[in-house]
């Protein structure tokens, strides 16, 4: 039996969520995937169908156990990437901007405002643009799915005394800001202080006030009960927010390929309907906001972009010219 189990594993069974467990005895291969979101989401519910979809076509060969919010480990998502690098877990998802410390063409997926919508992300993720990433981070020891972006959404600010409108209102705002650079340098270029820190501290940090604000998507204020503090909503819309599935390589290549096809072909299947299910739930989290007692406000992005030439221009230089290329070829012209 092959198997990526080890010691820290087994220690921390007790938060798993072992899927179709009744085929545990018959399986070849055991692995762990790890993600960042709770159990109520649709990506988790999606990872549990993905799986439970590959226990059934392989007959029970593969058996996955899965872990949401990264298992509580207190490093977060970049505690989860150090274990996928090393072969410690099989499986992972991840943001852009974290997966740009290996290679800073995943960053590009989240500059501001190159993508209206989350379905022109998609069409990226799944294009020339996604196969050059795939292409990038093999030598990294990661395998990218060809449609691994799992959608979050369009990330939008949540503050708690006042609304964020124009640039203006972010001079000195203390910005919750995920871990990576991209980000940074956005709310940095309308004034504001970022401030980073892992997606399971966004409420403590909030509460105590090490943070003014924070950006988002909607199912992240409602995941992470962010509306018990933030008062407001600003519908930015200003970056895209997806998790990209991606595989320890050397693990992946040692698969059959029979194995291999099944779990391309479902997760190719389960990112399909998660982007569908979370654009639902991201459309109706409005109202349920609203109910919680937010206050949702429309914001003119054009004051906005017109403070970030000089984050396009550095940008463009990390990416590289093809990267930049074929990310304009989609989505226009940037800067």
């Amino acid at each position: 039996m092959q198997s990526v189990w080890t010691r820290r594993s087994v220690l921390a069974a007790s938060a798993t969520l072992p899927l179709l467990a009744r085929h545990a005895r018959a399986a070849e291969f055991t692995f762990a995937q790890y993600h960042n979101q709770t159990e109520d989401t649709p990506l988790h519910r999606n990872l549990v169908a993905l799986w439970d979809a590959v226990a059934r076509d392989t007959n029970g060969r593969v058996v996955m156990r899965l872990y949401p919010e990264n298992n509580g480990l207190a490093g977060g998502d970049q505690d989860a990437l150090a274990m996928l690098l090393s072969g410690e877990i099989a499986f992972f998802t991840l943001m852009g901007g974290i997966l740009g410390q290996i290679s800073p063409i995943a960053e590009a997926q989240q500059l501001p405002f190159a993508f209206r919508s989350a379905g022109d992300a998609h069409r990226t993720m799944d294009g020339p643009f996604g196969q050059y990433l795939a292409e990038e981070l093999a030598p990294k020891d990661i395998h990218l799915f060809p449609v691994c972006s799992f959608d979050n959404g369009m990330r939008q600010v949540a503050s708690i005394a006042r609304p964020l409108l124009t640039p203006e209102d972010y001079e000195g705002v203390r910005m919750r800001v995920p871990p990576g650079q991209v980000i940074a340098d956005t709310f940095r270029a309308f004034g504001a202080e970022p401030v980073t820190t892992t997606a399971n501290q966004i409420h403590d940090a909030m509460l105590s006030g090490q943070v003014d604000a924070q950006e988002n998507p909607l199912a992240v204020i409602e995941g992470f009960r962010l509306y018990d503090i933030a008062r407001h909503v600003s519908m930015t819309n200003h970056i895209w927010s997806g998790f990209s599935l991606m595989a320890h390589r050397p693990t992946w290549l040692r698969l059959p390929d029979d194995v291999r096809a099944v779990i391309a072909r479902n997760v190719t299947l389960h990112v399909q309907r998660q982007r569908a299910e979370q654009d639902a739930f991201n459309t109706g989290l409005r109202h349920t906001l609203t109910a919680r007692g937010l206050t949702f406000h429309e914001v003119d992005p054009q004051p906005f972009r017109n403070r970030l030439s000089g984050v396009y221009a550095v940008w463009k230089e990390k990416v590289g010219p093809r990267g930049w290329a074929m990310l304009e070829a989609d989505v226009g012209t940037l800067g």
